[in-house]
């Protein structure tokens, strides 16, 4: 009996730094009805969906960036879009910037269930970019000045059923992303992502290289842990920034299934019968038979790289 997610990868063009929280949550809830209409039953938004990417922009003053960030979830400006999905019997998940009651900031992403209940909550672990301003760089970012690593590791949860995990944009880029969550048997990892479309320290990787990356990275990481994975952009030039597409939904075999081709308002629907990541996670990424842990030492032993064993 196949197990079908019928999952919306729903893009959002760009936010511009003056658009209110009610106009981003209508273009959300819109997105939602198109979903809906396609037969979706599961949504999913980027990273920070309720606003721009306001890391790019230095404030000497941290405490003065606070106005993007999310002190409850839902909160009233968000209420629509939970209502909305529990009319429509819709699961999501989306992310958002979280400012905790005890002043602690973090790159969020949450599973809300089909009633409109949180069940779930991730917080970026792997934090890009720089603390202080930096006159080298073409443009600014500055999430590690913004943001402290997430605290909650890459558990996975029962969701629609199957194991589904969370992930946030630069963490889709480290193995490890994907192999703690391979190894909890994950069968579909959701992460947005916003991404600019030049590096910042290097103006010759533009889109086209980004656009490579991002792809290399997600398609390995479903195909190295037999995992679907739905990768959903931000996109498109948010206040002069230029944010890369790439929305797109990959098979545990590392095969892109779908792709949108443009950085406005969209959504990609795609039905994922979960029972395919079986194969792969009973065969050739079947850990308990062919892991050589004994081995791996280094990758929690070391965080940065140092001299080769032996020398």
């Amino acid at each position: 009996m196949p197990r079908i997610v019928t999952v919306a990868a729903a893009q959002l063009g760009p936010i511009q730094k003056a658009e209110s929280r009610a106009d981003v949550i209508g273009r959300m809830i819109a997105l939602m009805n198109e979903a809906h209409g396609k037969g979706a039953t599961f949504i999913v938004y980027p990273e920070l969906a309720l606003t721009t990417f306001f890391p790019r922009w230095y404030e000497e003053d941290r405490a003065a960036m606070d106005h993007w960030f999310e002190r409850a979830m839902p909160d009233s400006a968000t209420q629509p879009l939970f209502d909305r999905a529990k009319a429509l019997g819709m699961a999501m998940s989306f992310g958002y910037a979280e400012l905790t009651p005890e002043g602690r900031h973090f790159n969020t992403s949450i599973l809300v269930n089909r009633t409109g209940e949180i069940v779930a909550k991730y917080r970026k672990v792997h934090l890009p970019g720089h603390v202080d301003y930096d006159g080298t760089r073409s443009h600014q970012h500055l999430e590690k000045r913004y943001f402290e690593p997430g605290d909650l590791g890459f558990p996975v949860w029962n969701f629609e059923g199957g194991l589904v995990g969370m992930a946030i944009c630069n963490d889709r880029r480290w193995p490890e992303t994907y192999r703690v969550m391979g190894l909890q048997g994950v069968e579909m990892v959701v992460l947005g992502f916003n991404t600019p479309s030049v590096n910042s320290q290097r103006s010759g990787e533009g889109l086209a290289d980004r656009l490579f990356h991002h792809r290399l990275s997600v398609q390995a990481g479903a195909y190295q842990n037999s995992t679907f994975v739905v990768a959903v952009a931000k996109a498109g030039t948010e206040d002069g920034h230029h944010l890369t597409g790439g929305t797109l939904v990959v098979d545990p075999n590392g095969k892109i299934l779908g792709e949108l081709d443009h950085e406005n308002d969209g959504v990609l629907v795609v039905a994922c019968d979960l029972d395919d990541t079986r194969f792969g996670k009973e065969t050739i990424f079947d850990f308990a038979r062919h892991r050589r842990v004994e081995h791996y030492g280094l990758i929690t032993e070391r965080t940065g790289a140092g001299a080769p064993l032996g020398r």
